[in-house]
């Protein structure tokens, strides 16, 4: 959806982008790396308005940082 702009599910092109946020106590839609907010990965959504199908994307310069913690 973050590409096509239309619903893999349903062919809407009704799609919102939610922004990823991190709130305190590592609330919001992200991923933590370290051990302040200003470290966090952040994940955006994208919702199609008709059927409610999701995806959640990582921006691309984000993904390094994900894998040097991770792999």
């Amino acid at each position: 959806m973050k590409n096509t702009h239309c619903c893999p599910k349903c062919n809407s092109t009704d799609i919102i982008r939610i922004k990823g946020k991190a709130g305190p106590y590592g609330s919001g839609n992200n991923i933590q790396i370290g051990w302040s907010n200003f470290s966090a990965v952040l994940v955006q959504r994208y919702l199609c308005c008709r059927c409610g199908y999701s995806e959640e994307w990582i921006d691309k310069e984000d993904i390094q940082k994900l894998k040097d913690k991770y792999q």
